[in-house]
């Protein structure tokens, strides 16, 4: 990894961040079902602040993200791409915390969708 904090992780750091932290041995009570999804996004913060993330889950609720450096809890935007198609979501980022390697883990409640050519 880069030794400036700030600089955009590469994939594959980001990954490999993901793979060390592994599943969480502690039982979560669950409103629903999350899925593991590993996709390139993007957090925008309310100071239009761009931050490289990738996502470590996902639900019909919320969202888990992996990213460097601390992103403070608040509303925020969260860019997803395909090939093909570009989804924005408006999320409440409920917390973040340092992991390995500079990293940080967070996750959020999704407000709404947000269209994309807005």
């Amino acid at each position: 990894m880069s030794s400036d904090p700030w600089s955009r992780p590469t994939t594959d750091d980001l990954k490999r961040v993901l793979e060390s932290i592994g599943d969480s041995e502690d039982h979560h009570d669950r409103a629903v079902e999350r899925l593991d999804l590993s996709v390139p996004a993007e957090i925008v913060t309310s100071r239009g602040n761009i931050i490289a993330c990738m996502t470590r889950e996902i639900s019909r609720l919320g969202i888990g993200l992996l990213h460097k450096g601390s992103v403070t809890p608040g509303v925020v935007l969260v860019k997803l791409a395909s090939d093909s198609r570009e989804f924005h979501y408006r999320v409440q980022l409920e917390w973040c915390h340092p992991c390995e390697g500079g990293m940080f883990i967070s996750g959020g409640t999704f407000l709404e969708k947000v269209d994309p050519n807005e």
